[in-house]
């Protein structure tokens, strides 16, 4: 315990190397490491929640970067400390690092007001959602007023993130009808603030085309708040055009949240989904760590692909070795 004492003084007095120790705790799937982990979130929960939670995704191509190193840069200007957090479920598959060394985001990189961290996700979900949420807390902890979470990957990523954040952007490209035919109208329905990126000068029309037809398309949606229509806005994150609209256009969607009520209760659900999100993953975890379960796993599976068993009676057969009678 007294390490953790000396770990959340250190961290708490804006100690980055600190901050980047803690991470690396609560990131380890050891069950040593997780009750270090607990015990020091435990120590730090009060300096916790005071952050503006920031999820921006978009698909491949849009600038999600550069927007991330301007936009971050233009907020440490203003005194803001920044910390910014990756997702990327894929990165287990190419054993890729998921910042590189940070290449990305070469300003926001050396700002002494920045911390940039990519979230390992163990090769799952379930991992990269228990590592971001901790490190969110983390980081407001060592004083980080902004936390920017970015959605590297695709698919679920992006829902996961949406149930983290206070607010979701979702970046476009300046492509109008031809993108919005690639577009989920999941992801969509996540926005609380849509910008179309790389409006520059010479797709300044292409730009203004989208942003009228995506605008056309989110009036079928419901919104996920009356007092709350999703804007689309434009913005060059190459030449620093537009920045200060979304950032404002952000604290507007934090004050009607306030008003709303809506700000606190999404984050009460946020921590009970957390919750259930954790005891997911630790049951998941359980399960195929049981040595009853790890024996039979690697036959049903080839079974199971070899069309000899269903699906439905390999699952009964590991459950019934973790312990779980379906009949009762």
């Amino acid at each position: 315990m007294s390490g953790n004492i000396k770990l959340a003084k250190d961290l708490r007095a804006g100690d980055r190397a600190a901050l980047a120790r803690a991470i690396t705790l609560v990131e380890s799937t050891k069950p040593a490491h997780r009750a270090e982990a607990e015990a020091l979130l435990d120590l730090l929960l009060p300096q916790t929640g005071k952050s503006q939670r920031i999820g921006v995704t978009g698909v491949p191509g849009v600038g999600k970067s550069t927007f991330i190193d301007t936009f971050g840069s233009m907020l440490t200007k203003e005194g803001h400390k920044v910390a910014v957090l990756a997702v990327d479920p894929t990165s287990a598959r190419t054993g890729g690092a998921i910042l590189g060394d940070k290449t990305r985001m070469p300003r926001l990189a050396v700002d002494p007001n920045a911390f940039i961290r990519p979230s390992p996700t163990s090769g799952t979900l379930g991992g990269a959602a228990r590592a971001t949420r901790e490190a969110i807390l983390l980081c407001e902890a060592a004083g980080h007023d902004i936390i920017i979470v970015e959605t590297v990957g695709v698919g679920q990523s992006e829902h996961m993130v949406a149930g983290m954040v206070d607010v979701f952007l979702v970046l476009l490209l300046p492509g109008g009808g031809d993108e919005l035919q690639g577009i989920k109208k999941g992801i969509l329905e996540l926005a609380d603030i849509i910008a179309v990126n790389k409006a520059d000068s010479d797709s300044a029309a292409a730009a203004n085309r989208a942003v009228k037809e995506f605008s056309a398309a989110l009036r079928i949606l419901q919104p996920a708040d009356d007092r709350w229509r999703v804007p689309v806005l434009k913005c060059s994150a190459l030449k620093n055009e537009g920045l200060k609209e979304i950032w404002e256009t952000i604290k507007s969607h934090r004050a009607a949240m306030d008003q709303s009520g809506r700000f606190a209760a999404r984050r009460r659900e946020q921590g009970v989904g957390w919750m259930w999100a954790l005891v997911e993953d630790r049951l998941r975890s359980a399960f195929r760590g049981h040595p009853q379960v790890r024996a039979q796993l690697a036959e049903l599976e080839r079974s199971v692909a070899a069309g000899k068993t269903t699906p439905a009676r390999a699952a009964a057969a590991l459950l019934a070795a973790f312990g779980i009678d379906e009949g009762t």
